[in-house]
């Protein structure tokens, strides 16, 4: 598959990057590939960074020791984790409301078909 845009242009040809025939054609789905790709890894991130932040709370927790502002900074950081992380899993729950009502699906938003002329 060459892209002939560059071509109109500049009289060459451009070949797309290898990477892109991991996905679909247009019409057969794969912008709807590619959402989704940025959808997984944006929770992938979310989750290592509640990870990070639970360790760095459990070692600033360790390192207190009878300080109680480190402690209290210490459960602070643990109480904002666990609040993101109710956030991450809420939005799931959201979006599979919010499938369920407008398009009958639970998956409709986390797993995104779309269809194009």
């Amino acid at each position: 598959m060459n892209l002939s845009l560059y071509g109109l242009f500049f009289g060459g040809r451009v070949q797309p990057p290898a990477a892109l025939g991991n996905f679909n054609a247009v019409d057969a789905g794969g912008p709807g590939q590619l959402v989704q790709l940025i959808l997984n890894i944006l929770i992938l991130i979310g989750g290592l960074y509640a990870l990070f932040n639970f360790l760095l709370a459990g070692y600033a927790f360790l390192s207190a020791g009878d300080n109680p502002k480190g402690v209290e900074q210490a459960w602070a950081k643990i109480y904002q984790s666990i609040i993101g992380l109710v956030f991450l899993v809420g939005s799931f729950v959201i979006a599979g409301v919010i499938g369920i009502i407008i398009y009958g699906r639970a998956d409709a938003l986390l797993n995104p078909v779309l269809i194009l002329p």
